[in-house]
């Protein structure tokens, strides 16, 4: 049975983060290898609780209280497959999730430090590949049956992994130059080095997967050619359409943009940089996006705006402030506004933050200031106040309180407005709805053979939400095509977090 004790005779640690001078002049990530001792040390914290409530924070279902148990007692290798067994890609989890499993642990109702669950999970994801490799797992025998998936995030590889385990012939469409969605151009390196989707990359391969990159689905090949092709398709296309501010004076001068270009721009630089080819972090049409000497302003809180605060330091930004329209939140869990085991407001820092840049709260952009050439040189903020009313949200600046911040980069990071508009959505003959997204039936359908997943059907969202609508996807396609047994489906499409009624 698990320590009891455990979380009595040990604090919550995790690694140190490499020493700030030294990660912001490279591009690899923060935290090194925890080393077995400390991460058996952090398992055994865990109490294996008669009611397991991390499992209701995360929708994978992910056994955690078992794979803990096992790194405590040593198990490494029944570790990993506890692990892999709720979780396709656990190396991508581990370092991406915010975690709302921690925010579930039972040893948060008492006041305590929750296990360091994400950590733990990582540990044994890297210690599978150090210790064997991803070892493909092809299926026995092909069912002759073949599947799409258009769009090649967690959500579309998640499915397509599990489709083709099961014996289908799936092939995944990108339209980027490379496989991997937002984990290969939206994540900065410091975060997730590029060679574990590698990795995964050719684990698929070996399974039987087959890869079309530079392929737009609705553009380059048609929804009936693809409809023709195979058995069923799978639309796991994200939700990338920024939000954007129109209406705020000045929006339209030159070094305003979108948080995602800046995010790709440079991950493609440094993509281009492990290739052995110089590159320059541009727009597509060649327009300049790098922070390199420039006073540069991210507007929003959330984890984007981290991103992009990040990758800011490491371009050599001369300064950075980042703009909140919130106040800032409290330190600790605030029980009635958040009740555990609910995913908490808090303020929440980013290895980012620790290097460097100003948060201003609690503050709204009024303009967007030309420096008379169609450049912007500064933005305009005042201070607010925030309310709800009817559901509304209400933003009201205070008189007298604006002031200038110099800006010759804006960033916006203020969220996703979900799915893009785009050709193969009336080719498929589905459409968003008021959220951007795409609904689904209760079999994932979105019309007749043609099935949704991911951030596409839910909106922007986190990564272990798109890996477990991938594999309930994968399940209901499997069934749609009359597979043998049932595959894994650990949500179903109306499936919500864990929140306070």
């Amino acid at each position: 049975m698990p320590d009891p004790n455990g979380f009595l005779r040990y604090d919550r640690r995790l690694p140190a983060r490499r020493p700030v001078p030294v990660r912001i002049s490279d591009w690899r990530e923060v935290y090194p290898p925890a080393g077995e001792e400390l991460i058996r040390e952090q398992a055994t914290r865990c109490m294996d609780c008669g009611i397991p409530f991390c499992h209701d924070g995360c929708p994978l279902g992910n056994r955690i209280p078992d794979w803990n148990d096992l790194v405590r007692t040593g198990n490494w290798d029944v570790a990993v497959e506890s692990l892999h067994a709720t979780n396709n890609f656990p190396e991508f989890t581990g370092r991406l999730c915010p975690a709302p499993c921690e925010a579930a642990c039972v040893l948060g109702l008492g006041g305590q430090q929750p296990v360091t669950i994400k950590q733990v999970e990582v540990e044994i994801a890297d210690a599978a590949v150090a210790r064997d490799g991803l070892r493909p797992r092809p299926a026995s025998a092909p069912t002759g049956r073949s599947v799409a998936v258009v769009g090649s995030g967690p959500a579309g590889l998640a499915a397509a992994q599990q489709l083709a385990r099961a014996g289908h012939t799936v092939t995944v469409y990108e339209r980027d130059d490379a496989i991997g969605g937002l984990l290969r151009y939206g994540i900065p390196d410091f975060k997730l080095e590029k060679q574990h989707i590698d990795k995964r990359l050719a684990q698929l391969t070996a399974e039987g997967v087959r890869f079309r990159t530079g392929v737009e689905v609705g553009v380059d090949v048609t929804a009936e050619r693809l409809r023709a092709e195979h058995d069923a398709v799978l639309l796991a296309c994200g939700a990338l359409q920024g939000r954007d501010t129109p209406e705020t004076p000045g929006r339209a001068l030159r070094g305003v943009h979108q948080a995602m270009a800046h995010l790709v721009a440079a991950n493609r630089v440094v993509a281009a940089a492990g290739n052995g080819r110089p590159a320059l972090a541009t727009l597509p049409d060649g327009t300049p996006i790098d922070a390199a000497g420039k006073h540069v302003v991210i507007i929003g809180g959330g984890d984007t705006a981290a991103d992009c605060l990040g990758v800011a330091h490491r371009q050599g930004a001369a300064g950075v402030h980042q703009l909140d329209l919130y106040p800032q939140p409290p330190s600790e869990r605030d029980a009635e506004r958040d009740p555990w085991p609910t995913w908490p407001w808090l303020l929440r820092s980013y290895p980012a933050h620790e290097e460097g840049g100003e948060r201003v709260f609690a503050v709204a952009v009024q303009e967007f200031v030309d420096d008379g050439t169609g450049q912007v040189r500064a933005v305009r903020i005042a201070e607010v106040t925030v309310e709800k009313v009817d559901g509304r949200r209400i933003v009201t600046p205070l008189p007298g309180s604006e002031r200038e911040i110099p800006a010759d980069l804006v960033l916006l990071a203020i969220g996703f407005e979900g799915t893009e508009q785009q050709p193969l959505l009336a080719q498929f003959g589905v459409t968003r709805n008021a959220r951007g997204a795409v609904d689904s039936r209760p079999d994932w359908q979105a019309a007749d053979g043609v099935f949704v997943a991911g951030d596409m059907h839910r909106g922007a969202s986190l990564i272990v939400w798109a890996i477990a609508e991938g594999r309930a996807a994968a399940a209901a396609i499997h069934a749609y095509l009359g597979g043998v047994g049932e595959l894994p489906a650990p949500v179903d499409p109306a499936r919500q977090p864990l929140a306070a009624r």
